[in-house]
Order: structure tokens, then C-alpha cells, then sequence
């Protein structure tokens, strides 16, 4: 490996430490939005629900990749606040589907909304052709990380 390379890697290390800090503090802030005692992992649970509709506790582990009893505490703790609705499946009445109730979707909608507005004017002055290249690479770097090794 190159000088430069070795360089470029501890830089992306250090960064990739920063970027972060700095979601763990905005993941903990949009769940307080949504409800002063949820926690940031119930958070991550409620914004895919909103996302991706009814599912299975199943799926949200294989698509959060969190453990299954630590979904199936945060799933009690959101079911406490009244954030999830719990229903039969109709593909199978064996099986529950989760989803996020109108209030929870509501709110996250809101903390969505509040934390777009901060990404715009904090990167408002990037010209739209650089924010356009910084996603296209992020996503690139998440997807080679996705990968298999």
C-alpha cells in the first residue's frame, strides 16, 4: 500500500469516526422528538416501519440487523408508548405485523422534516452538482461495504 493510500485511510477512518458521532447524536435528538423516553434503537425501528409498511419482527431484524431479543424489548417499549400497532398478518394469521401508529409515523415525519431542513442549510451553499457526486460516493462506499467479504 502506498504512502498516500495509508494516508487516505487513516483520514477515512477519522472522518468515518466523526460522521459517526454526529448520527448517534441525531438519532438520539429525532427519537426524543418523537417521545422523551425512546430510545435511539426503537427510533431506527420506527423510521423503517414508516418506510417500509407493516412487517414481520422477522424482517425487522434481518433489515436493521439488530438483534432478535433486543427488537423484541424495543418493540414492548414502543408498543408502552403507543407508537406501533400490532395485527394479524393477512398472508398468515399465525404471524403479527408491526407497524408504526398514525401519531409515531406523524412525529417521525416531523423529526425527518426538521433534520432536512438543518442538512439544507447547513449545506446550502454546496453547489447541487457536488452534494449529487458526495451521495453517489457515500452510496457507492456503503454498498462495496455491504458486500461479502
Amino acid at each position: 500500500m502506498t504512502r498516500s493510500r495509508v494516508d487516505s485511510m487513516r483520514r477515512l477512518e477519522s472522518e468515518m469516526a466523526i460522521l459517526l458521532r454526529r448520527i448517534k447524536c441525531v438519532v438520539a435528538e429525532r427519537a426524543r422528538a418523537v417521545h422523551p423516553e425512546l430510545q435511539p434503537s426503537g427510533y431506527l425501528i420506527l423510521a423503517w416501519l414508516t418506510d417500509h409498511g407493516p412487517a414481520r419482527a422477522t424482517s425487522i431484524v434481518e433489515n436493521l440487523d439488530i438483534d432478535k431479543g433486543a427488537v423484541s424489548r424495543l418493540l414492548t417499549q414502543l408498543a408502552d408508548l403507543g407508537l406501533i400497532i400490532r395485527g394479524p398478518d393477512p398472508a398468515d394469521g399465525r404471524a403479527t405485523l408491526i407497524s408504526a401508529s398514525d401519531t409515531a409515523a406523524q412525529r417521525v415525519a416531523d423529526a425527518t422534516a426538521g433534520l432536512r431542513k438543518r442538512f439544507d442549510d447547513k449545506l446550502g451553499d454546496w453547489p447541487d452538482e457536488n452534494l449529487a457526486n458526495f451521495v453517489d460516493l457515500l452510496s457507492h462506499y456503503n454498498k462495496t461495504l455491504g458486500t461479502s467479504p
